[in-house]
Formats: structure tokens, C-alpha cells, sequence
């Protein structure tokens, strides 16, 4: 019992952080309409520079450094503690002006993957700047202890929920009891009444994000020392606060506290649990990571229909998306520059070109269910991982040959879609995108990185060989052999050209008309959950052909080929390219992760280490400014030469007829 009692209190440390983390998100929604998915980062760049200060007194920037100490003589701790917090409020600041504002009237898929790009360009960033290698974080609480019921509890972790309470407390009375925050509060109903009232809603929601990036940057300052410095840790609490956050239904800073702290609490005592003799051994991994992802699906399921909207002047519109043709001479013309490029080249570069049809396939997912039909979704890495390690089973436990375990995979996969589908019949938009995310870390902890599921060692793949042709990735010291690339190329190929046919043909119609509307999808005869699921089910099914493939690319699997992290970064660079079109979706591959430009800047530039900060640029500048990517802005090019020295090509902006709509036009080159 004394054992249960002190994890109890172990768990207050990582929920006050939880707590303040939701508490902010709270705010943030109140202010902007926006869920941000990069608090976790601004809060992480503090608790860095707070370090590197009390280390050897050097003040870190983005861009240089400057000296206010030594080794010898570093930084105190109030000083470093108030530099610190500043440059969350500073991040938050920028964030806002830079970012949020311009996207205001944007579609919730810009605001959500420019939410995503600025969590990885800040943390990125951090890895650069700081050494994370060496960097520990040093006291700032009292390290005192005292005994109760036979456990000892640290005086920090009570001191830790205890600031938990008082920043929400204070963020409760600035929304309720003060003029700028009734004003925000009623800036968030009517944008309109709020302007006329005399009040600027942008400087309302800038006050907001200032004081927001620094409680989240003090409360991470205060624990550093009991949780530890960990680059990637504190970027993703984000989830398990997201899913508090969720449960006051984004509107309650006194329950997303309180539910905070259980969290971080009840986290701690499965982890306890873990160590017991009773305890199986498949759930001592990730279980408490997955515990999130059940809460914010269960608290999405039940509050839905009641978690307020953020009253704006105009309407969002989805970028325009092009319906795809198949043309034989197009066709042609890329499947031969991918085969001379195959031929042509060897080693690396060989491999980063098969990497990229694979990503491209994986790209192709999320044009198909994010671009098309609207559904935004942050986990097809995990469905690329689940059908990837079911690979490793199929081939050497069972036995199954090639091709056939490719599909045995790949529908394992499409039935995990189909689960994290599920809450889309009842949520949409950035609340679809918080549970996508926090299913993929979920499948991340809980399968990926648990050795009870998948080893860390032995996750081997066969392998394929047809009617006695080889086809491995490797022959001898070839890194990568024109038999697999060939392969690669054919079950690309394939996929993408019956994806063109299902994008241009009556499916390819209904998702448009659901992305669209739901509401008259529904009226005109379109089963929009059936639409919805199996949107879900092909992208899953696409991106779980991407794994098998990664899989029989590396022979041998681990977690780090499937992490979330890879998988935010190939939707920015799907975004980059164009999420409505299947060329974004090439553009995706080539600038993938491991893929041709990754190569590039690896080998030729030598710039390797700046690719996810290069990767998460590319997305805030496309979603800020060219929110319809390379692929729209070169087709707008296009059709702004043609209107100007020709006529221009007929275009519908209405939304498609049903697919059953014997009157439909036969061609339709945009749909808004």
C-alpha cells in the first residue's frame, strides 16, 4: 500500500504539467479557435535555455548565443528562470503573429498542420541549437522528502501540483473576473460583436498566447529536474493534455487541471503495476502512454456534439482539389525516368529513389483520405508500422509467400484504419486529428517500442521471391538491387493507377461530395459513415502496402522506421507538395524522409542534420502562404497564362453530384 501511495504522489509532477499544458489549450481555444499542437514545444525551448544558463551561463537564440556567464560563473537560478520563461512567451508571441493570424479564415487542416510544422521546426530547432546530449536540468524546488502511511513523498511533486493549481486558477479568474478576458471570452462567440464592442480579437488572443507559452514554459522549468531533459518527451505530452483538455470540453480549466493531475497520477501507479508479479507481461510497456488515445476517443464520443466552435467572419474553404486523368503518354513518360533513374544509379541514391516511391505510396494515403475526402489524420505511419511488423510474423511464422503477405498485411492494417475511423462518424477537423495522433503514439508505446509484441531484436522479414526469381533488396555488397527496385516500382505503379481510377470514378465523387458537405452528401443518397470508413480502410490498406515495402527494404524492422515524428514529417512535406493531388503525393516521396532530396542534402550538401527543420519550414511557409502547395500553385500559374493569352479551361467550383446523378457533368477540373 505505501508503494501505491507514493507512485500516487510520483504522478503529480508530470500532471501538473498536463494540467497546465490543457489549462493552455483551453486558453488558446477560447482566444483563437485553434488546438496547438506545438505547446509542448514552446514550453521545451525554455526548459533548455534555463539549462544551458544555469550550465555555463550562455543565453541560447535561434540564430547565435550570447554570454551572461561561465562554466565558473553561470547563470543564477532567478534569472535564468525569468530569461527562460520569457522566450516561451516570446515563442508564443511569434506564433501567434506569424502563423495563427494570418491563418485565421484558414481551413482547419492549415491551422492543424501549421500547428503540427511549428511543434517540429521548434524541436528540431532545439536539437540544434542545445546539446541534449549533455545538458541536465538542475533543482529549483526543494528536494526535501517526508514519510506518510510508511511512503515517502517528495515535497517537489506537491509543490509541482500545487503551481498546477494556481496557474489555472489564474487563467479561470483572468477569463472570468477581467475585462480582456470576458472580452476574449466573447470574442470567441461573435468575432463581429466583439470588433464593434471596441476590442481587437488579435490582441486579445496575442495576450493570450503570451501568457500561455509562459505558464507552460514555467511549470516544465519547475519539474525539469524530477522528470529529466528529454527533447522528444515534452513535445508530446501535448496528447495526454490534449485528451484532458478534452475532457473539460476545451471550455473548463478547473476540470482539465484536476484531470490532469489524476492522469499523470493514475499514469504512475500502471507503472507501478508494472513491476508486480501478477502484472502480464505484455502490458508493462506503453500501456500508460495508450491510456490518452481511450481518452480522448471515450471524451470526443460523449462531448462531440457539445464542444463549442469559435464564431468567425468568413468561411473556411478546403484548398480546390484537380480530378485525376489517367493519360498513357504521362504515364509512360514517368515510369520510364523512374526506371532510367533506377539503372542508372547505385548505393544510396538507388535506394533513396526506391524510398521515395515507397513514401509516395504512403503520401498517396493522405491525399486520398486528408485531400479528398477531409478527413485529417496524423497516423498513417502507424498503419504503415502495424502492417510493416505484421510482415515480420506473416513471413517467418508463417510462412506465407509473396505477394500474398503483402495483403495478409496490409488488410491487418486496413482493419486497425477502420477502428481509428471509427470516432470520425461522430468528430471531424482538428478534434479527428487529436485522436489520429494520439493513436499513433498509442500504437507507437504500446506495440512498436513494447518487446513483448514486437522484439527489439528478431523482427525479421523473408525475403520475397516469384515463381523462383529473387527479388531481396540485397545481393552481395549491393545496397539495393534493380530486381527489388523494379518490384518497388510495379506495386507503386499499380496501386497509384487503381487510386486514379477510384478518384476520378463515383467514389472518388462521394468522398468530394463528403469533404465537402456532409450534410448534403447525406441528402442526395451518399451513406456518408460507409464513406467515411472506407476513406479510412483504402488509405490504411495503402499506407500498409508502404510498410511491407519499407519492411522488405530493410530486412529486419525497428520502431525508429515507424515513429510519429516520420510520419508528422511526411504529412508536411504531402502538404508541401499539395494534399489534393496525386502529383503532391510524388513531391512527397522525393522529399521524404530517406528519400531522393534527403539524399541530397545529405550526401551532396551535406546538410542531413537540418532536414526536419528544413522539412517543418517548408510547411509553416506553405500553409501561411501557399496553402494549396507546389502542385496548386503551379496548376494556378498555369490557368492564369492560359486566361491570359487563351481561353481559359471551363472549371466547376460546386461540389459533385452523387455518384448515382445520371445528370452529373463528365468532367470537373476543380471542386472547392
Amino acid at each position: 500500500m505505501s508503494q501505491f501511495i507514493q507512485f500516487v504522489f510520483l504522478g503529480l509532477s508530470v500532471g501538473a504539467i498536463y494540467s497546465v499544458f490543457a489549462s493552455s489549450l483551453v486558453g488558446i481555444y477560447a482566444a483563437t479557435g485553434v488546438i496547438n499542437f506545438a505547446q509542448g514545444s514552446i514550453a521545451l525551448w525554455a526548459v533548455y535555455v534555463v539549462a544551458a544558463l544555469r550550465t555555463d551561463g550562455t543565453f541560447v537564440l535561434p540564430i547565435g548565443k550570447i554570454s551572461l556567464g561561465s562554466e565558473d560563473d553561470p547563470t543564477a537560478m532567478l534569472p535564468a528562470i525569468i530569461i527562460g520563461v520569457a522566450t516561451a512567451a516570446i515563442w508564443g508571441l511569434l506564433a501567434h503573429l506569424l502563423i495563427f493570424r494570418p491563418l485565421r479564415r484558414a481551413p482547419v487542416l492549415a491551422q492543424v498542420v501549421a500547428s503540427v510544422g511549428l511543434m517540429l521546426f521548434i524541436q528540431a530547432l532545439v536539437t540544434l541549437r542545445f546539446d541534449t546530449e549533455s545538458l541536465m536540468a538542475l533543482p529549483v524546488l526543494p528536494q526535501n522528502t517526508f514519510e506518510l502511511a510508511g511512503a515517502v513523498i517528495n515535497v517537489s511533486d506537491l509543490l509541482l501540483a500545487g503551481a498546477a493549481i494556481v496557474i489555472s486558477a489564474l487563467f479561470w479568474a483572468y477569463f472570468r473576473l477581467t475585462k480582456l478576458g470576458v472580452a476574449t471570452r466573447a470574442g470567441s462567440e461573435d468575432e463581429l460583436a466583439a470588433r464593434l464592442a471596441g476590442y481587437s480579437p488579435d490582441r486579445l488572443a496575442a495576450i493570450v498566447w503570451v501568457i500561455t507559452g509562459a505558464a507552460s514554459g514555467l511549470i516544465v522549468v519547475l519539474g525539469a529536474y524530477t522528470i529529466g531533459l528529454d527533447s522528444a518527451s515534452y513535445t508530446f505530452y501535448i496528447i495526454p493534455a490534449l485528451a484532458v483538455a478534452l475532457v473539460g470540453r476545451l471550455t473548463s480549466f478547473g476540470i482539465a487541471c484536476a484531470a490532469g493531475l489524476v492522469l499523470g497520477s493514475f499514469q504512475a501507479v500502471i507503472l507501478w503495476a508494472g513491476t508486480l508479479d501478477w502484472w502480464p507481461s505484455w502490458a508493462q510497456t506503453g500501456l500508460g502512454d495508450a491510456v490518452p488515445f481511450v481518452i480522448v476517443v471515450v471524451a470526443l464520443f460523449l462531448l462531440g456534439g457539445k464542444i463549442p466552435s469559435r464564431g468567425s467572419l468568413g468561411e473556411a474553404k478546403m484548398p480546390a482539389v484537380t480530378i485525376p486523368r489517367i493519360r498513357p503518354i504521362p504515364v509512360i513518360a514517368v515510369i520510364a525516368v523512374v526506371v532510367a533513374a533506377v539503372v542508372l544509379t547505385s548505393g544510396s541514391w538507388r535506394f533513396g529513389i526506391v524510398t521515395s516511391m515507397i513514401l509516395s505510396l504512403i503520401a498517396l494515403s493522405l491525399v486520398l483520405l486528408t485531400g479528398y475526402l477531409g478527413q485529417i489524420s496524423l497516423a498513417s505511419m502507424a498503419f504503415a508500422g502495424t502492417a510493416g511488423f505484421a510482415l515480420s510474423k506473416v513471413t517467418t511464422n508463417w510462412g506465407v509467400p509473396f505477394p500474398f503477405s503483402i495483403l495478409i498485411s496490409a488488410l491487418i492494417a486496413t482493419a486497425l484504419g477502420v477502428v481509428v475511423g471509427v470516432p470520425a462518424l461522430r468528430i471531424r477537423g482538428a478534434q479527428l486529428a487529436v485522436v489520429t495522433l494520439a493513436a499513433a503514439l498509442a500504437i507507437q508505446s504500446f506495440v512498436f517500442n513494447n518487446p513483448s509484441l514486437t522484439p527489439f531484436e528478431g523482427n525479421l522479414i523473408e525475403d520475397p521471391t516469384l515463381f523462383g526469381w529473387d527479388l531481396s533488396v540485397r545481393q552481395g555488397s549491393e545496397l539495393t538491387t534493380i530486381e527489388f527496385s523494379m518490384m518497388v516500382l510495379v506495386v507503386v505503379g499499380v496501386l497509384t493507377l487503381i487510386v486514379l481510377r477510384f478518384m476520378a470514378g463515383s467514389t472518388g465523387r462521394a468522398f468530394l461530395a463528403v469533404r465537402s458537405n456532409e450534410r448534403a452528401a447525406a441528402s442526395v443518397g451518399i451513406n456518408v459513415a460507409a464513406t467515411k470508413l472506407l476513406g479510412f480502410a483504402l488509405s490504411a490498406f495503402l499506407a500498409g502496402v508502404g510498410g511491407c515495402l519499407i519492411g522488405y527494404s530493410r530486412g529486419q524492422l525497428s520502431a525508429g522506421s515507424f515513429t510519429v515524428v516520420v510520419g508528422l514529417v511526411l504529412l508536411a512535406m504531402t502538404y508541401v507538395g499539395g494534399i489534393t493531388s496525386i502529383w503532391g503525393a510524388f513531391i512527397a516521396g522525393i522529399i521524404g524522409p530517406l528519400g531522393v532530396g534527403y539524399v541530397f542534402l545529405t550526401q551532396t550538401l551535406d546538410f542531413g542534420q537540418y532536414y526536419e527543420l528544413f522539412a517543418a519550414g517548408s510547411l509553416l511557409v506553405m500553409a501561411v502562404l501557399n496553402p494549396v502547395g507546389i502542385v496548386g500553385a503551379v496548376q494556378d500559374a498555369v490557368v492564369h497564362i492560359k486566361a491570359r493569352f487563351g481561353p481559359s479551361p471551363s472549371t466547376e467550383s460546386s461540389p459533385p453530384p452523387p455518384p448515382n446523378d445520371t445528370s452529373a457533368p463528365k468532367a470537373s477540373s476543380h471542386v472547392g
